[in-house]
């Protein structure tokens, strides 16, 4: 077993296991043939070696999927404060905050994690998440309130619970690693989907206060009892907040890049599904059941998804996901313009959102070493600020400046190219990784 050290560079190997290194396998493990030893990675491939595929695995999935559900489905929930309160543009900062600071504070949180430990740092993230939950219940009249709530103390509960869900999964699995993360990912989007559904009538039968307080109560009912059950299998590693020797691989410069372009066009569909559906004549409910479609297929997406990572490699998974994203914004998006071919869009392009996020915490552990994967998904998820923020707002600049809402169809187009493109630039950089460990396209990496 390796040993835990506090040093920030790697994980110490007595001779013997070193030994046994040599003679075993692993089972997946990018290599470049002109990379040099990194001992993080060498220790994370015999770690991965002797991991029990399952087991009290299991549990942690089915916790980190219930911490899930709160942490990316309740971000799906802007039409609680949609209530003449201020105009879309300020309340969609209030709804991009939140993420945002998920992004933001990656790399603090998971120094937090390493210090005190996924139980508790999953407790934290949950506790702030409910009670922002019920605070918001007393702001709904006041901007300023649902920026601190809603915005400020959910984002930073949301940071502390993804990157417990994020990390976690990968101790307890190797050749099922795709899987597990696809199960877990998968929860958030039937929390999206199930929150879509359920929060209008919730709204009219109790109003949008006591809307936000019920959701912070399940929240706490729930999240709370599925933290408890959050347990490392090895000793989380500790170290600095970043690990600078990891800008020297271009590899994880690139995977980095990519997510940081990839974050740009993910927020953009279900922000403007329930626009373009009513643009193009539609009524507000099919506008609503198009974007609980969305949510619903990037539930499915999370697990295919993850099921692929595992049978054709992750870097090809995450690939295809930011590919099938790109043609349906740039292909498919455009031509819309019925019922038929937008819930083909909504379906698709969900499936290839959801697979974004179960992908990319298996590409880390897997490329990157399961021993450095809270570290280095803390990097790589503070580069999404940047596309968590200003994603969806620039897409909505585009619609303004083509003439808005109700100039039709063709003033959304700008902004599905916008998004296409960038979907499209990322999928390159995660090829270029791609090719830089096996050029054979037929590769599993």
């Amino acid at each position: 077993m390796a040993t835990t050290t506090s040093t920030t560079t790697a994980i110490e190997l007595d001779d013997r296991r070193l030994t046994g290194l040599q003679q075993r396998e692993p089972v997946e493990a990018p290599r470049n043939n002109n990379e040099n030893v990194d001992p993080v990675l060498e220790a994370s491939r015999l770690a991965d070696s002797d991991v029990p595929d399952g087991g009290y695995g299991w549990v942690v999935v089915t916790s980190c999927a219930i911490l899930s559900w709160w942490t990316i489905g309740t971000s799906y929930k802007g039409a609680l404060v949609k209530e003449g309160l201020s105009t879309p543009a300020v309340l969609s900062f209030v709804g991009a905050l939140g993420p945002t600071l998920l992004a933001a504070v990656a790399i603090l949180n998971s120094r937090i994690m390493r210090m005190i430990g996924v139980r508790y740092t999953g407790m934290l993230g949950v506790s702030l998440i409910g009670l922002a939950e019920i605070l918001a219940g007393f702001a709904v009249k006041s901007v300023p309130g649902l920026f601190i709530t809603e915005g400020a103390l959910l984002g930073l509960g949301f940071g502390l619970s993804f990157i417990v869900t994020s990390s976690t999964p990968a101790q307890y699995f190797s050749k099922k690693r795709g899987l597990a993360n696809g199960v877990v990912f998968a929860g958030g989007g039937l929390g999206g989907a199930v929150l879509s559904l359920a929060l209008d009538p919730l709204i009219r039968f109790a109003g949008p206060a006591w809307a936000f307080r019920f959701l912070g109560l399940s929240t706490l009912a729930t999240g709370l009892p599925a933290a408890w059950y959050l347990k490392e299998r090895t000793t989380v590693r500790r170290g600095g907040f970043v690990e600078w020797l990891l800008f020297k691989d271009p590899n994880f410069v690139f995977v980095l890049i990519a997510g940081a372009i990839g974050t740009f066009p993910l927020l953009v569909p279900p922000f403007f599904i329930p626009l373009f559906a009513n643009a193009i004549g539609l009524s507000s409910a099919t506008g609503a059941g198009l974007l609980a479609g969305f949510n619903f297929a990037s539930a499915v997406g999370r697990i295919l998804s993850g099921i692929l990572c595992d049978k054709i490699g992750s870097l090809n998974a995450l690939f295809l996901a930011l590919s099938l994203a790109a043609v349906s914004m740039l292909a498919v998006w455009p031509v819309s313009t019925s019922l038929a071919p937008l819930t083909v869009f909504s379906v698709v392009n969900g499936m290839a959102n959801g697979g974004f996020f179960s992908t990319m915490p298996t590409v880390v552990g897997n490329c990157f070493g399961s021993a450095r994967v809270t570290v280095a998904m803390g990097m790589i998820v503070t580069s999404w600020s940047g596309g968590y923020l200003l994603g969806a707002p620039i897409a909505g600049y585009l619609l303004d400046a083509y003439g808005g809402e109700d100039a039709g169809f063709q003033a959304y187009r700008p902004a599905m190219f916008y998004a296409g493109s960038l979907a499209l630039g990322a999928a390159g950089f995660v090829e270029l990784v791609r090719f830089r460990y096996n050029k054979n396209f037929f590769a599993k990496i």
